[in-house]
């Protein structure tokens, strides 16, 4: 038996009336997700524990089938271990966002939270600089992908509060700067850095043509190392992951999986989604488990862009969806876990909490047998009855049946 968990990062939505109060995954044409829910069991799933915020850090532990209530340990630790950063017992990691912040009658607003999706080759060079003017002594400052990095602090404090930038766009940040023991000392980093990075020759180039500038740092999303059963240990199974961006892949070094390098795979909407597809497939091969994650039309939603949503949802199924599914009929018995990992409805640009649609596929039936969904989107998933709860008892469904 060969399993996939196939995952469209913030696919669920609300109602939109431009949509004629359908949701994004109900207006987009999905025929093959749409195969699947009518096949198999569809319903919906609580991702996010209560009193938990809905992160993807938090929603994906879950579809992992880890309870976020037991290793839950923060956001960037998963990242570092992605980037094969080892974190000491007393080290923290803070995930560090390149932003671009707007002065605004005497305060700054956050006017992207990506500094306009910058390129890995320009962050990777203003992160270069940081480390080498903000680094040494118990701050390290780490390259990741596009605007997404991370700082570890050496022995530093854990016992604070942030908000995540996505949070605040279009809004003031006066009142959402890190608050709690320690939160001077970061602080302090991310004004250092607007200093520094106001006339960096990135910055200088990227406004002279007419691109979103990467003027500051926000820090957020830190933690400690978790501790984590491997799917080896829990099942005896061996897997991978597909995913472009640090924290699933960091997830999935902590689940004791193999780390899938797709070219092209960007975690924006012109990710190489066929290329994903494929290196699946070909990983299910010599392996039991793949968890396949697109991070585009959550990126999408975040920036309001409702028509780009609905492409990146009918991109995941013509490019990722049908051709997983070819693919699984000529490797055999095979199930398919497909849902997101949270709602990111458009017109609110960031996570929500609500349960989300889901998809348990058996290509032999079984014991996941279709209990009558007309498609796979959130009303047609709300009519069929079916709710989990406790949502990271799904994976143990998808490998036990």
């Amino acid at each position: 038996m060969k399993y996939i968990i196939l995952l469209g990062d913030g696919m669920a939505d609300e109602p939109i009336s431009e949509l004629g109060g359908r949701t994004p995954l109900e207006a987009a044409r999905t025929p093959n997700m749409d195969a699947l829910a009518r096949a198999g069991e569809t319903g919906m799933v609580q991702t996010v524990p209560e009193g938990y915020h809905p992160g993807s850090d938090v929603a994906n532990l879950t579809v992992f089938g880890y309870d976020p209530r037991t290793c839950y340990s923060g956001r960037s630790p998963l990242e570092a271990a992605s980037m094969g950063i080892e974190l000491g017992p007393a080290d923290v990691a803070f995930r560090l966002n390149l932003v671009c912040l707007t002065p605004h009658y005497g305060k700054l607003y956050m006017e992207d939270f990506s500094a306009g999706h910058i390129s890995t080759v320009e962050a990777r060079e203003l992160i270069t600089m940081l480390e080498k003017e903000l680094g040494g002594g118990p701050f390290e400052f780490h390259a990741g992908v596009s605007y997404r990095h991370l700082m570890v602090w050496r022995g530093g404090r854990d016992r604070m509060q942030f908000t995540p930038p996505h949070d605040l766009t279009g809004q003031s940040v006066e009142n959402d700067l890190p608050r709690g023991d320690g939160a001077e000392e970061l602080i302090h980093l991310m004004t250092s850095s607007q200093m520094l990075l106001k006339n960096h020759p990135v910055n200088v180039q990227r406004e002279k043509q007419r691109q979103v500038p990467a003027n500051s740092i926000w820090l957020w999303g830190h933690g400690k190392a978790p501790r984590m059963a491997t799917l080896q240990e829990r099942y005896n199974l061996s897997g991978a992951v597909v995913a472009a961006v640090d924290l699933i892949k960091g997830i999935g070094v902590y689940a004791g999986l193999d780390i899938i390098e797709v070219p092209g795979a960007t975690g924006y909407l012109d990710t190489n989604y066929r290329g994903k597809a494929e290196y699946a497939v070909e990983a299910l091969k010599t392996r039991d488990f793949v968890y396949l994650h697109v991070e585009a039309p959550d990126e999408a939603a975040h920036g309001g862009m409702l028509d780009e949503k609905i492409r990146a949802i009918e991109n995941f199924d013509r490019e990722v969806v049908g051709p997983v599914r070819a693919g699984l009929e000529a490797l055999g018995p095979h199930r398919i876990l497909l849902q997101p990992d949270h709602a990111t409805p458009v017109r609110k640009k960031t996570h929500t909490s609500q349960p989300v649609p889901y998809v348990l596929f058996d290509s032999a039936g079984g014991k996941l047998p279709a209990n009558g969904a007309a498609g796979y989107h959130e009303s047609a998933a709300l009519q069929t009855g079916m709710k989990v709860e406790e949502g990271w008892r799904l994976f143990d469904r998808l490998i036990r049946g």
